[in-house]
């Protein structure tokens, strides 16, 4: 038997091959699968399934593509209710591939269908399960993606009911493989490590622990943040099916002049928006006009689906040599409205002697002396990072606006205002973003602060204080 987890960074999604004797089976799998045939035929092996625990809210699966072109069966848990042709499978159903089994347990409470699978090895001895969204290191799957046809408390309820009677029975040595890791909104607060063995989740999970229904309930459903907009139309994507990442590819991966680009941009109708995919340093020092900054190296994608609807037109400028992978990452989660990117990238505009727009930015030793000396005058502190990273310490005085909440209470900032806004979050990702977003509202007043709170808090210390934060 060999497993293999083939882990997604920017989604913090794990998907993983089984294989034995030939055949293979894939778990959620993301939207390329490349890498997957890739796998099964340097192993010479045949993918006989593409098994999916549940119906994927933050990313758009690979399944469809990866079953046209290997053959694979699609197997879902019971009541997924897909709107094409798959397996819904029965609680204790046995899927046999090679020599090994995989044996269905369905688990509901992330969502009705959500399944694990449990694989025994040739022997037939219990060796691994694949818990998608049922179980993470540390953490369960959110209960709350469905309010509108049932509430978190009644999915709580049922993954009370899953988690003691279909997983806490098995062996403690079980290996623990997720589908997604830290820094994923399916979770509140997923540990670090990608994988783990039961019987350490039986020791350090809170949601594994000796507790009451109503315990239980009261805290899985405390201190939900919002999840990102874009995971209900993702959701809806997957049930009802898709277009081939190839025809999407081929339809948004046009390369336009600066007229064509231009003409998109400054169109009374268009709609569109600029997304400029480099750093948040080469974006600091010079940009086009109302765009939005979400660099590619860190969560893209994430942030995109959090920040910007669906529908929205995009305008891509990217690091030269990496527009194809800034809109391959959008499809990733279903943004497929991109118009095209920018021929040259951001050299191209900056050459044509048009208006640049650049960010004020201070490093945390300016920030620090700002502070300390009093001489930042009314200047307000503005953290854009999760409540969890605010309740963990925070500066004194500080406005907290979580990143995510910025556009819908951008009310409570003044742009008109003399005095200055100092932006930061964890280490100056997403603090650019944020300034980026003011700048696009008509904020002259910002400040971006480089380097975030990591470094801040070295700098001053006596500053700082922890709190429960407000879920915003």
């Amino acid at each position: 038997m060999y497993i293999e987890q083939l882990y997604t960074n920017c989604l913090a999604e794990a998907a993983y091959y089984i294989e034995s004797d030939g055949e293979a089976a894939i778990v959620d799998p993301i939207r390329e699968t490349e890498s997957y045939i890739l796998i099964a035929s340097s192993r010479g092996a045949r993918i006989k399934y593409v098994l999916e625990t549940h119906i994927h809210a933050d990313f758009v699966s690979g399944h469809i593509d990866l079953a046209a072109a290997t053959g694979a069966e699609i197997v879902f848990g019971p009541g997924a209710e897909i709107g094409y042709t798959v397996h819904e499978a029965r609680d204790g159903e046995i899927l046999n591939v090679g020599k090994i089994t995989i044996k269905v347990l369905h688990t509901p409470g992330h969502t009705p269908e959500s399944t694990c699978y449990l694989v025994r090895d040739e022997k037939g001895k219990p060796n691994a399960i694949f818990t998608g969204d049922t179980l993470f290191v540390g953490d369960v799957g959110r209960p709350d993606l469905l309010d509108s046809k049932m509430t978190k408390e009644a999915l709580a309820a049922m993954m009370y009911d899953s988690l003691r009677n279909k997983i806490a029975p098995l062996p403690d040595d079980l290996l623990v493989y997720p589908a997604h890791g830290p820094g994923s909104a399916c979770g509140k607060n997923i540990g670090k490590e990608t994988w783990s063995t039961l019987g350490k989740q039986k020791q350090t999970n809170y949601a594994l622990q000796d507790m009451t229904r109503d315990e239980f309930v009261a805290k899985l459903t405390h201190g939900l943040a919002a999840p990102p907009q874009y995971y209900f139309k993702d959701a809806a994507i997957n049930k009802s099916g898709y277009e081939s990442l190839s025809e999407v590819m081929s339809r948004n991966l046009n390369s336009l002049s600066l007229k064509e680009f231009l003409s998109r941009v400054e169109g009374a109708d268009s709609g569109a928006i600029v997304l400029d995919a480099r750093n948040p340093n080469d974006f600091e020092s010079g940009y086009i006009p109302n765009a939005i900054n979400i660099g590619l190296d860190d969560k893209y994608a994430w942030w995109a689906g959090t920040l910007i609807s669906i529908e929205t037109p995009l305008l891509i400028v990217a690091p030269i040599g990496r527009e194809e992978e800034a809109i391959r990452r959008l499809a990733r989660i279903g943004y497929e409205n991109v118009i095209g990117y920018l021929e040259g990238g951001f050299d191209t505009y900056a050459k044509s002697g048009r208006k640049i727009n650049t960010v004020n930015s201070i490093d945390p030793y300016e920030f620090a002396e700002l502070i300390t000396s009093g001489s930042h005058g009314a200047a307000q502190i503005l953290d854009v990072r999760k409540p969890g990273e605010y309740a963990d310490g925070h500066i004194e005085g500080a406005l907290f606006i979580p990143l995510g909440s910025l556009e819908e209470r951008i009310g409570e900032l003044d742009p008109s205002s003399d005095d200055e806004y100092l932006i930061h979050c964890g280490g100056g990702y997403r603090s650019m973003i944020a300034a980026s977003i003011l700048h696009r509202h008509g904020f002259d007043n910002v400040v971006n602060v480089r380097g975030g709170f990591s470094k801040i808090k070295q700098l001053i210390p006596e500053m700082i204080v922890s709190e429960e934060a407000a879920v915003v």
